[in-house]
């Protein structure tokens, strides 16, 4: 049972290397061929990482608020 981990561990982090691979490969090779979509895509991506970031604050205001009355605070 304590080789389970071990070996799901090592296939997830093989799974995840080659799909970042064949992601930036992509990207990569993509920006090679338009260089005016470039730039679109880069204020897309970046626009797309302002609204996660927005997302997570306004979920961790929420968690905030609902915890204040259960008089529970963070440690």
């Amino acid at each position: 049972m304590d080789w389970v981990p071990i070996v799901f561990i090592t296939f997830k982090v093989a799974v995840f290397g080659t799909c970042m691979f064949f992601a930036i490969k992509w990207h990569y090779d993509q920006g090679k061929k338009k260089g005016k979509v470039k730039r679109a895509a880069l204020r897309g991506s970046s626009l797309l990482a302002a609204a996660l970031v927005l997302g997570i604050v306004i979920v961790g205001i929420i968690t905030v608020v609902l915890m204040s009355p259960l008089d529970m605070s963070l440690p």
